[in-house]
């Protein structure tokens, strides 16, 4: 599977473009933005791109109008067809969000609903509509929202028409825009059903198409398997990720990650890809959220050096700066340009590093070396040996350990490092080291 070997880049693009909130019907090209980025994504070391959702919706893309239609605001069908042919040139693959949980007030079905009640064939599309209740929008009927939210209308996916309309929607977006995958919003709230067709359809569609799962606890395993999803996103480690750093406890990362993919057999997620990040479209980012900005390069290399697969939120690789307390909305930036500076390039060398070793891509788990504040471990595949080192402290540590040899290749700044029953580390530096 050719995610199991490559960096994301996630885009939102409705921010990314600095579109409106709300839908105002207005036509404007704005998706073409992302061809002028593709060269700064190449630079980045980015060879998959996630885009959040682009298709007609209400307001912020997960309150869907319109499966097989780009958003007015964002472009037309022939726009993001443009844009997806440009990065499948530079050879990045392209994965999109399927919402297929819920959809906005404005789709068309529950439109139908709304209009002719009881008359409606469309009554069943939907989850529970029930015509003697109400909503807060005051409809004259109430029906089940995600989470309590009305604006986002649940789908009864037991429902085969509501299945062969997302199908074909699907099958529409491989025609037309030949995109590699999708990332399941609120994957933990889809039937298992419902997901083992989808894997099937898929794999009909086209070799190598990757489901990803949006998922936040419980046993990722109960989606992650043969028969559904390929990956889901590592939530519990990015709690860890960056509390580890605040608090100054490696512990804590290293204990999630000993429980996912450690050596013993009873380990949850060995031999399995989770999608790794440090911060997202939901979530503060990681600029505002570490206590220490000098943390910010070895986050960073925890995420890429750790089992997963690394993926990068736009404007976070230059050290942007939102707070989700702020709203959505300020997590969601428009930049006019890209910047490259040194988190950057620090980026790019982890992301090259990555997609040139089997161990860093497909390699077990063993901690090494464990205190508060570093942290060595080893990924090992087949006849490779890569140690991760981290030093989130501000001060030189003697590292201990013995792996059988005297020297090393550092894969991030790519020169030779001699060892001795050890490694020196200094204060705020990391190392993936070849043996």
């Amino acid at each position: 599977m050719w995610a199991y070997e490559s960096v994301f880049y996630q885009i939102y693009p409705l921010g990314f473009s600095g579109a409106p909130f709300e839908n105002d019907g207005v036509l404007n090209h704005r998706i073409l933005k992302v061809n002028d980025w593709i060269p700064h994504i190449k630079r980045l070391g980015a060879d998959a791109i996630y885009f959040s959702p682009v298709f007609e919706s209400d307001t912020h893309g997960y309150n869907t109008r319109d499966y097989t239609k780009i958003d007015t605001r964002l472009g037309t069908n022939k726009d993001f067809a443009n844009v997806c042919n440009n990065l499948h040139n530079e050879g990045i693959k392209v994965v999109l969000d399927g919402v297929f949980n819920h959809v906005g007030r404005g789709f068309w079905a529950f439109q139908d609903v709304l209009k002719n009640r009881e008359s409606s064939p469309y009554i069943n599309w939907f989850a529970r509509i029930d015509f003697n209740g109400n909503s807060n929008y005051n409809d004259g009927l109430w029906y089940e929202g995600w989470e309590g939210c009305y604006d986002l209308v649940k789908l009864n996916l037991y429902n085969e028409d509501v299945i062969q309309h997302i199908f074909n929607a699907i099958k529409g977006w491989v025609t037309e825009f030949d995109i590699d995958g999708l990332r399941l919003d609120v994957a933990y709230c889809l039937n298992h059903d419902f997901l083992k067709r989808l894997r099937s359809f898929c794999d009909s569609l086209k070799p190598d198409f990757f489901l990803l799962g949006e998922t936040l606890h419980g046993d990722y395993n109960q989606i992650m398997n043969d028969e559904m999803l390929h990956s889901v996103t590592n939530y519990e480690c990015y709690k860890g990720l960056y509390s580890s750093f605040n608090s100054m406890n490696m512990f804590e990362i290293n204990h999630s990650l000993l429980r996912q993919f450690g050596p013993e057999n009873w380990t949850l997620y060995k031999g399995k890809h989770l999608l790794s990040f440090v911060d997202n479209h939901d979530v503060t980012r990681v600029a505002s959220i570490l206590n220490n900005i000098r943390h910010l390069p070895l986050i960073y290399a925890l995420a890429f050096g750790m089992p997963g697969i690394p993926c990068v939120y736009y404007g976070s690789e230059w050290g942007a700066t939102g707070r989700k307390e702020d709203g959505d909305p300020a997590l969601r930036a428009c930049f006019d340009t890209p910047v490259f500076n040194e988190l950057s390039d620090w980026i790019a060398k982890l992301a090259n590093a990555k997609k040139t070793s089997p161990a860093l891509q497909y390699g077990n788990f063993s901690s090494i070396v464990l205190t508060n504040e570093q942290c060595v471990f080893l990924r090992e595949w087949q006849s490779e040996r890569v140690l991760v080192a981290i030093n989130a402290a501000d001060y030189n540590y003697s590292a201990s350990f013995n792996m059988g040899c005297d020297k090393a290749y550092d894969l991030i700044t790519n020169s030779e490092i001699q060892l001795n029953n050890g490694l020196e580390l200094p204060g705020y530096s990391a190392f993936f080291l070849k043996l």
